[in-house]
């Protein structure tokens, strides 16, 4: 069975992210990290984020990209990338 991921450019998403301990408060605990993550990330490559819900242990997000640019999946692993490494102890 083959994997298909949407390719659509230009395209809204609709994403949720959990965090590995679903009884933590990773997410709000640290919302600042999160929000650096997904501005630094959008300065270097844009979206519009439509909607998104941050609860303690998952995040929802609804983002529409460029006309030109369907990767969404580079977006939001930067975006967890950025937001582990601006808090200690969170990266794996």
């Amino acid at each position: 069975m083959r994997y298909g991921r949407a390719n659509t450019p230009g395209a809204t998403y609709f994403f949720t992210l959990n965090a590995a301990d679903r009884g933590g408060r990773l997410l709000t605990d640290h919302i600042d990290a999160l929000r650096d993550g997904f501005r630094t990330v959008r300065q270097s490559r844009p979206c519009v984020v439509d909607a998104i819900c941050v609860l303690s242990e998952h995040m929802q997000r609804l983002m529409t990209l460029p006309r030109e640019d369907a990767d969404f999946a580079t977006r939001g692993m930067l975006i967890m990338q950025g937001f582990s490494r601006r808090e200690p102890g969170l990266e794996g």
